[in-house]
Order: C-alpha cells, then sequence, then structure tokens
C-alpha cells in the first residue's frame, strides 16, 4: 500500500538515528564529576530531574545545578553534553539515506530530550545538520512528551505544515499510535532497512 508523498519528516532520535547507551552516559558523568556512575544514576533519573527537565518543567540552568549539588561537583553545559554525545552511536546507514532525500522534503527531529539537545544533534550528526535547518525539536521546548498528541501538534506549528502532509517515524509503537492519534502518517522503523520499506512505500525512494 502506497501513501501520499510527506512534505516533512520528523524523526526519532534514540533508537534510530543513533543507538543510546545510558551506561556510556553515566560513566562519562561520573568521571566529569568525580563520583561512581550509581551515584550520577541517584541523582540524575532516580531523582526526577531528567524526567523534569525533558518535560519543560525544569530548565537546564535549574537542571545542571541541581545535579551539581546532589553530586558535590560543578556541573555546565559543557560535560554534559559530552556525556550526551559520548552515549550516542550513530546508524550511520540510517543518516545516509535521510541525507539522501530531496530538497522538497523538510526533514526534522522529534525527541523526548531537554533543551540541550539541538547542540548535541549537531556534533553527533555534522552531516544531516544542516538539512535540518532548526527543525531539532525536543519534549522541553514543545512542553510535552511522546507519545502525548500534543507533542506532535506543537511540532507541526513550529514546522508551518498541516498534519496530512507530515510522517513521523519512531522506533517505539507506542509513539506512533500518539502521531496517528494526531493526525499524522506515522510508522515504525529502528535500522536502514525498516526505514527504507517507509521511505519506499512513501514514495520518498
Amino acid at each position: 500500500m502506497h501513501h501520499p508523498r510527506p512534505r516533512l519528516l520528523l524523526l526519532d532520535f534514540d533508537g534510530l538515528l543513533v543507538h543510546y547507551s545510558h551506561g556510556a552516559r553515566l560513566l562519562h558523568l561520573a568521571r566529569s564529576c568525580g563520583v561512581e556512575a550509581a551515584q550520577v544514576a541517584e541523582a540524575v533519573f532516580a531523582s526526577g530531574l531528567e524526567a523534569a527537565h525533558d518535560s519543560g518543567s525544569l530548565d537546564t540552568a535549574s537542571y545542571l545545578r541541581r545535579i551539581g549539588e546532589a553530586l558535590g561537583s560543578r556541573l555546565d553545559e559543557a560535560p554534559w553534553i559530552q556525556a550526551r554525545v559520548a552515549s550516542c552511536r550513530v546508524q550511520p546507514q540510517v543518516v545516509e539515506l535521510v541525507r539522501q532525500l530531496d530538497g522538497q522534503v523538510a526533514v526534522g527531529i522529534l525527541s523526548n530530550n531537554g533543551g540541550l539537545l539541538p547542540e548535541v544533534v549537531r556534533q553527533v550528526l555534522p552531516t544531516l545538520h544542516p538539512r535540518l535547518h532548526g527543525r531539532v525539536l525536543c519534549s522541553a521546548a514543545l512542553q510535552a512528551r511522546k507519545p502525548h498528541p500534543g507533542i506532535f501538534a506543537a511540532a507541526l506549528a513550529h514546522c508551518g505544515t498541516e498534519a496530512r502532509h507530515a510522517l513521523f517515524v519512531d522506533d517505539l509503537f507506542v509513539n506512533v499510535r500518539g502521531a496517528r492519534a494526531a493526525g499524522l502518517h506515522a510508522e515504525t522503523a529502528r535500522d536502514a532497512q525498516t526505514l527504507r520499506k517507509v521511505f519506499k512505500r512513501y514514495g520518498l525512494l
């Protein structure tokens, strides 16, 4: 079954464009702060700070300050970004598929992440970043998290595109269902092989 060719392609970051290693991120942050990885896990994740930052209810400066207070060590943006970059392993074949798309399709990223994600994407995906044109959209900025339909509505408003002209691709089906509830075309993919099939289905290849 073929679908209308989309004007906007929104892609998940972790799990599609890159593989995310939580352990690598914890170790990198632990080294930066001079503590154990278990302490970082408690201060950042178990505490709820990461979820609050990702949802937009806690700004980046407060998030970093409170982590530093919990760990007894100052944490600035640079080492946080370095740890997040270290947690990402690019899927080069996926990135190349996206880069091959013609200029008639606007490309963006839609991710459940905090406000530092755009800089992480710039460093992790340097060859794709110029194609994104400011469309690195995170849950913190949009004040909603996938799979809530509200995040998709906010992303469409930012991009100036109607839902029927947008295609969203994520590795988690729960997020795909959220996008479909918001009126977007949405499909699941987690590697180049499955993404290629989606692109063919929508006339992108």
